[in-house]
C-alpha cells in the first residue's frame, strides 16, 4: 500500500508538505517527500489523499469502551465490581464486548487503539488492557495485557461500597487500604523473588490479588491513579514513591494548579475528560487551559475522552479544544498519538508514523484539528479497515 499526496504528520519529526507513506504487510515500510519516492512504488496499491492530511492511528488511553453498552442497563455495565473495595486480580479483558458500537465509532474517528479498563469506585480496581480498535474476539485485538493497574483515589471510592458495609468513607481511609494492599503486595512478590533465587525457601501460598501487583510492585506494570482534586494527586505520588511505582495521573483537573510540581516529579498526566461539566464537587476548578499548562511546565500528556464521559468519536476535538486553550497544535497532536503511546509503554509500536512500526494510519481531507475535517480513510495493521 502507497498513501500518496497528503501533508503527512510524523510525530517523530516535522510534518512534511506533499509527502508519501508506504506500508509493507502489517508495517509501515517508508515515510518521505513525494521527490523520495522509491523507485517502482507506483507499482504498488494506490490511496491518493489528494492534498490531504496523513497521521498515524490515534490513542485514547483512558476510556470504558466495552466494558459500558450504552442503552443496555444492567446487562451492559460491567464498569464497577462492588463486591470488594480492592480488585487488583479483575482483568478487564474478562469484560470487554468487542461488539460494543463504540469500537466502530472510534475506529471511524480516526482511533485505531484505546485503553480500556474498569472503573474508579474502588481504591484499586484491575487490570487495563490496551486493544486495537477492529476485531471480534477481543484476544485477537490486544496490544498489550495487562496494560496497568487501576488505582482510585478522591471523591469516587468514598462510600461506593456502602450498601456492602465495606469500603472507605474518606479520603484517609482510601490511602490506607492501597498501602495496606501494596504492603502486602511488596512482601508476597519479595518472598517470591527469594524463592525463585534459592531452591531452599518455598514461596509464598498463592494469592490471586497479591499475584496480580507482583509486575506492579517489580516496576513491570504502571500504576494508573484517577485523580482530580491537586492533593489527590500528590497522594497519589506519595504512594508511588513509597513503594516504587511506576505512577500515572489520570484525569489531572486541578494539575495546573502544581504544574511545576508534577514536573520536577516526572509524572505524566492523562487529562480529560475536557468536554465535560462540572458535576461533581472535585471537578470545581475544571477549566480547558489545564493541559496546555501542564505541557507548558513540562509535564508529558496526553488526552482522553474518559468514554462515556465524552464519546470516543470526539478525541480530536478534545486535542483541538486543547489547542485553542494555548496548547501548540503539534503538541495537542502528540498528546493523541506519540505521547499517548509514549505513556501508555508502547511507543516503540505506535504513536508515529516511524518505518517498523505498526501500520496504523488515518486519512483526512482537511487539518486534523479543524473540527470540519473528515476521516476519509482509516488503516489498521497496514490494512483498511474503514473509508469514507
Amino acid at each position: 500500500m502507497l498513501i500518496l499526496n497528503g501533508t503527512i504528520h510524523t510525530m517523530d519529526g516535522e510534518a512534511i508538505d506533499s509527502g508519501f507513506v508506504q506500508l509493507q504487510g502489517e508495517r509501515i515500510q517508508a515515510v518521505g517527500h513525494m521527490s523520495q519516492l522509491p523507485a517502482g512504488a507506483e507499482q504498488e496499491q494506490i490511496l491518493d489523499a489528494r492534498g490531504g492530511h496523513v497521521l498515524p492511528g490515534l490513542l485514547d488511553i483512558h476510556c470504558h469502551v466495552g466494558l459500558y453498552g450504552a442503552g443496555m442497563g444492567v446487562e451492559g455495565d460491567d464498569l464497577n465490581e462492588t463486591c470488594d473495595p480492592c480488585t487488583p486480580h479483575l482483568r478487564a479483558l474478562d469484560g470487554v464486548n468487542p461488539l460494543d458500537d463504540y469500537f466502530r465509532e472510534a475506529r471511524q474517528a480516526g482511533v485505531t487503539c484505546l485503553l480500556t479498563g474498569p472503573g474508579s469506585t474502588n481504591p484499586i480496581s484491575g487490570q487495563s488492557v490496551l486493544l486495537k480498535t477492529t476485531g471480534r474476539v477481543a484476544d485477537r485485538m490486544v496490544v498489550r495485557a495487562p496494560a496497568a493497574m487501576k488505582f482510585a483515589l478522591g471523591e469516587n471510592p468514598k462510600g461506593a461500597h456502602r450498601k456492602q458495609g465495606g469500603g472507605p468513607v474518606t479520603r484517609m481511609a482510601t490511602a490506607a487500604l492501597i498501602r495496606e494492599s501494596l504492603t502486602r503486595a511488596l512482601d508476597y512478590h519479595l518472598r517470591w523473588e527469594r524463592a525463585q533465587a534459592s531452591q531452599e525457601e518455598d514461596g509464598p501460598e498463592f494469592d490471586a490479588k497479591l499475584d496480580a501487583l507482583r509486575p506492579v510492585m517489580a516496576g513491570k506494570l504502571a500504576a494508573h491513579f484517577h485523580a482530580h482534586r491537586a492533593d489527590d494527586m500528590v497522594t497519589a505520588i506519595r504512594l508511588a514513591r513509597e513503594f516504587g511505582l511506576e505512577c500515572v495521573l489520570v484525569h489531572g483537573t486541578e494539575g495546573y494548579l502544581i504544574a511545576d510540581y508534577l514536573a520536577k516529579e516526572g509524572v505524566p498526566v492523562i487529562t480529560g475528560p475536557i468536554l465535560t461539566d462540572r458535576s461533581k464537587p472535585e471537578l470545581a476548578n475544571l477549566t480547558m487551559e489545564n493541559t496546555a499548562i501542564l505541557a507548558r511546565a513540562g509535564v508529558q500528556v496526553a488526552i482522553c475522552t474518559d468514554h462515556p464521559e465524552t464519546p470516543i468519536q470526539h478525541l480530536l476535538l478534545c486535542a483541538a479544544l486543547a489547542a485553542k486553550a494555548g496548547m501548540d497544535e503539534e503538541e495537542a497532536l502528540a498528546a493523541v498519538t506519540i505521547n499517548a503511546a509514549c505513556i501508555a509503554g508502547i511507543g516503540d509500536r505506535l504513536g508515529s508514523l516511524t518505518p517498523g512500526k505498526d501500520g496504523d494510519v488515518v486519512v483526512m481531507d482537511g487539518h486534523p484539528l479543524d473540527w470540519r475535517s473528515r476521516v476519509t480513510h482509516v488503516l489498521i495493521d497496514g490494512r483498511e479497515v474503514e473509508r469514507t
